[in-house]
């Protein structure tokens, strides 16, 4: 055989490197599809778990910090949200007593997608000197989804007991005696 031959033969076996075939690259594409069908959903669902854990966690603290307040300024419950907040580094007074992290107790009162109200309940106490606004002599914290269904699905809400009640339809407790009447988060 000649040596042109020869190398003729050796050129068409070894053709080097080799790219992927269409049906190879459209099983891979496949697979991947399938994969991300299974975990985004998953994914989603853990996002809204941690949401809501964290809803939960800022309604806890809300309710421990209107305890700090009334046991240390003796203007009862706090009077607004805002009142448990202050200034960085400032003195604390009866009327921004630094109690919360800005980032909850500033307007628009939102954190992890979720947006929290506190209401004073009941007729307001006697205020000490120092305090331009009354305390009063109950609370209401709530904790509602941003978007329902996407930021949590559950709503939140506590009172002075410091019990979280939740609501697996995200509507807002309107008021002390609707939230105590749902169940309790365990």
């Amino acid at each position: 055989m000649s040596t042109r031959m020869k190398f003729a033969r050796k050129q068409f076996r070894d053709h080097g490197p080799r790219g992927f075939s269409l049906i190879e690259l459209l099983v891979v594409v496949a697979i991947i599809l399938i994969i991300a069908a299974i975990a985004i959903p998953q994914l989603f669902r853990a996002r809204i778990a941690a949401n809501e854990a964290a809803a939960v966690e800022t309604v806890r603290t809300i309710t421990t910090a209107a305890m700090a307040y009334s046991s240390t300024w003796g203007n009862g419950f706090p009077p607004s949200l805002s009142a448990l907040g202050g200034p960085a580094g400032g003195l604390a007074t009866c009327n921004q007593a630094s109690l919360m992290d800005p980032v909850v107790t500033a307007v628009p009162h939102q954190k992890s997608g979720f947006v929290f109200g506190y209401t004073a309940e009941g007729p307001p106490v006697l205020s000490p000197a120092g305090c331009s606004v009354p305390g009063s002599n109950a609370y209401l914290v709530t904790a509602t989804p941003l978007t329902i269904g996407i930021a949590g699905i559950r709503s939140f809400c506590s009172d002075e007991p410091g019990t979280i009640h939740f609501d697996a339809t995200g509507t807002i407790a309107g008021s002390q005696s609707t939230c105590e009447a749902l169940p309790v988060l365990q």
